[in-house]
């Protein structure tokens, strides 16, 4: 069944998770994904296993169950970035897409002439979504920005894990990449925000997506609760603030939640629906 985005393409110049999420995102909605990958060896993780999926036979192939979680519905092909020939398929591909996703260190790309305004003077249509640790500009846009240096960055940690006080208390980094993951998802949206605007104005535009505070926004919703309670600033964590994170100050009822948090949620009063008489 076709969805919402059939007819459009994604040029993914993206590894690992957080442009191939965004890109698989676009996929499941119908666009057409093509995924450049390097020559070889292909995608970093499609090594990233076991577990690796068993062909009919029940052996082994090359291709890791983390890869293929983040690449759903897409079509591939392998390119050397680095080399004169590689570059003209890619600006090939970019003059006849609707998107370019990419998550490379910042210069990466315009290194090889295949920035923004590069791709741009080809197709003034292009929507150029590219994804970095702390953005395009500013002191630290060369940083490294593994996920779980984010988690601790962002404050995440700080409202994972059991309180201080008890064995084995600390902030803890969250299970998952959910860096990558929040950064893909809200990369997706953008992308389709811009697209949205360039059905009225015609123009694409560059789309940047900073890690860092795709996860600094969520940790943040936080600080309202600590402006609204007079306790001041850290007097609710984790647990005691319900709608954050799992630590807090050890006050736990005999289900293992937080004192009066299920009664607070339970208590909202109801929305009143909107009448649809008349």
């Amino acid at each position: 069944m076709p969805g919402p985005l059939t007819g459009f393409r994604v040029l993914e110049l993206a590894r690992i998770l957080a442009g191939p999420w965004a890109g698989q995102i676009l996929a499941d909605l119908g666009a057409d994904v093509v995924k450049v990958e390097r020559k070889g060896t292909g995608d970093d993780t499609r090594a990233w296993g076991p577990p690796f999926l068993k062909d009919q036979s029940g052996a082994e192939t090359r291709e890791a169950g983390y890869y293929l979680c983040v690449n759903r519905g897409k079509r591939s092909i392998t390119i050397e970035l680095d080399k004169p020939e590689g570059q003209r398929v890619v600006r090939a591909l970019a003059a006849r897409s609707d998107i370019v996703l990419e998550n490379f260190k910042v210069g990466t790309l315009k290194r090889f002439g295949l920035g923004y305004e590069d791709l741009k003077a080809l197709n003034p249509g292009l929507i150029y979504c590219s994804i970095t640790g702390f953005g395009q500009t500013g002191p630290r846009r060369d940083a490294p920005a593994y996920d779980f240096m984010i988690q601790a960055m962002c404050g995440l940690m700080s409202v994972t894990g059991e309180p201080d006080e008890k064995p084995g208390g600390g902030p803890e980094k969250v299970g998952v990449p959910i860096v990558d993951i929040m950064s893909g998802m809200y990369a997706a949206i953008a992308v389709l925000a811009a697209l949205a605007r360039r059905n009225e104005t015609g123009r694409g535009r560059l789309v940047s997506v900073r890690r860092h505070a795709a996860v600094l926004v969520r940790v943040r919703v936080g600080d309202v609760a600590d402006l609204l309670d007079a306790r001041g600033p850290g007097a609710l964590l984790g647990q005691a603030r319900p709608p954050v994170g799992q630590r807090g100050r050890g006050d736990e009822d005999e289900q293992g939640g937080p004192h009066g948090a299920a009664d607070v949620m339970c208590a909202a009063p109801a929305r009143e629906q909107p009448s649809t008489a008349g």
